[in-house]
């Protein structure tokens, strides 16, 4: 059993009856929507065209957002219908990232995940969703499109239908019938200086600039809902902090397990990076959630599939490796460390790297489902880790060895780190929305922050290091070069945290 829609828009008039009757049924809060109705006007004056778009939550075969989801809030259900549970939800806003459809919202009276779900208390009670039921022109169809004999199949099997964003294979089952290219690709038609009816919310205009549009037709969408960034600055400086602790410490690690003595550089400061570092992660990420006093449903409900969920585990198992790192060294015992030290690489290795895999879990942004980025990750991590500790390390007696170490892992981490760069934002990439993207950290409205804030910081970094390859050559170009380092990283995770969520979806 596979129930889906299919919409006809042939025949929609696009008079809204749907989009008020789901607000009605579900009480869905002003300026929220469930299914809207987008509309793009293309031409010019006197022969112009008006094409309407009814716009939902496309109950994907293999949905994203259940797979992202870390409490199972989100599950489908046996007849396919992708359905929520708002007692479950923490508000992470994850499955936003995962839906390449703009169809998940945060219900602001709530203050978890919502979205179309097919009016499925009236599904189980035999009764059509309600934007079908009012529909005047009987353009949404109902039913299970695994029956050969339903209607909904028949319609889909003999007329030419068209889905939403194909290639990101989620398997959609919202089926379009006579729907213009330009309704459902949104990279066709940029959002007007104004809609009709209101003013475009700033996220759509500041991107529309970046698009070029169909010159041919001159698509404009003049009808939209507004779908800010779910992600903002808490998840940029997260991302910042635990490649700090993680590198910190898988440094310290390293030197162990070379035989290079950090003296309490490696057996006090970098443990108190590491679990700072891990302990503001958690309260960045605790914070940025909706629901914050749920918390613990991340351990207590979880969603195995998540990489959300391996990730609070893996900080978890960190911060440990971390307070045992320093009760050894306070201990004075030499017992196991070794094995600390391997515990040390792995785990730092594990908190670094676990957001390549949460971000590739996010199928609606293809900025950030580059193969590179758990490599990228751990280079990073090695680069701001060892930052870190190179501010301190003028003031912790180091021998030349020690210090000449730790300059050479900074160094060549920032030079991978900016080769790196080069590979991602100079070749091609898998899809439109990842081009756009890409251009709008290079050329676009964050180029200044990506190469004034981000490149040379890093640039500069590794020369006023360089000298010290072999031993400090000056403790102000160490603690320079490791401050540099870390405002290059926080500006560009900023740049790459907000043009992977910039090209519209909808």
């Amino acid at each position: 059993m596979r129930y889906g829609f299919a919409i006809d828009q042939r025949t929609c008039i696009g008079c809204h009856a749907c989009t008020v009757a789901c607000k009605t049924e579900h009480e869905v809060p002003l300026g929220q929507f469930r299914t809207w109705v987008k509309y793009v006007d293309a031409g010019e004056f006197p022969n112009t065209t008006r094409s309407f778009g009814v716009m939902r939550c496309n109950h994907c075969t293999d949905a994203p957002c259940v797979k992202i989801c870390p409490t199972g809030a989100l599950f489908k259900r046996d007849d396919g219908i992708v359905d929520f549970d708002n007692e479950r939800c923490i508000g992470c806003k994850s499955c936003m990232q995962a839906c390449p459809y703009d169809a998940i919202y945060i219900d602001q009276d709530t203050h978890t995940a919502a979205k179309c779900n097919m009016c499925a208390h009236r599904v189980d009670n035999d009764m059509e969703p309600a934007c079908v039921v009012v529909c005047p022109t009987h353009s949404i169809w109902v039913g299970d499109l695994d029956d050969p004999t339903s209607g909904i199949a028949t319609l889909v099997s003999t007329q030419q239908t068209a889905v939403r964003s194909p290639e990101q294979n989620t398997g959609p089952n919202v089926f379009y019938l006579g729907a213009d290219r330009a309704v459902l690709d949104p990279l066709v038609a940029p959002v007007a200086d104004t809609y009709i009816w209101a003013e475009p919310d700033a996220h759509r205009r500041e991107t529309a600039a970046d698009l070029p549009g169909d010159r041919t037709t001159k698509a404009r969408t003049t009808l939209n809902t507004a779908h800010p960034r779910p992600w903002g600055w808490r998840v940029t400086t997260y991302l910042w902090t635990k490649a700090v602790a993680a590198g910190a410490l898988a440094v310290a690690g390293l030197a162990h397990l070379l035989g290079i003595d950090l003296g309490w550089l490696g057996d006090y400061a970098a443990p108190a990076v590491a679990m700072a570092g891990a302990a503001l992660t958690g309260v960045l990420l605790i914070w940025d959630l909706k629901r914050p006093e749920r918390f613990l449903y991340i351990f207590l409900r979880s969603n195995w599939s998540s990489w959300l969920v391996w990730g609070a585990y893996a900080l978890a198992a960190f911060g440990g490796v971390a307070a045992l790192w320093v009760l050894a060294a306070f201990l004075g015992s030499d017992w196991g460390a070794t094995v600390l030290a391997w515990a040390a690489l792995v785990s730092g290795a594990l908190v670094a790297g676990y957001t390549g895999f949460l971000f590739g879990q996010a199928e609606g942004r293809d900025l950030w489902q580059s193969p590179l980025l758990f490599w990228h990750l751990l280079v990073q991590a090695a680069m701001v880790g060892t930052g870190a500790l190179l501010v301190v390390a003028p003031f912790a007696g180091l021998s030349d060895g020690a210090v000449g170490f730790l300059v050479r892992v900074f160094v060549l981490s920032t030079g991978l780190h900016l080769l790196m760069l080069v590979i991602e934002y100079s070749g091609r990439h898998a899809s439109r929305q990842a081009t756009l993207a890409a251009h709008i950290i290079t050329r676009g409205r964050y180029a200044r922050l990506f190469w004034l804030g981000a490149i040379v910081p890093a640039v500069v970094a590794a020369a006023l290091a360089a000298p010290s390859w072999n031993g400090s050559a000056g403790a102000v170009l160490l603690v320079a070069a490791g401050l540099l380092t870390q405002i290059s990283l926080l500006a560009y995770e900023t740049a790459f945290v907000r043009a992977g969520q910039d090209p519209p979806l909808s």
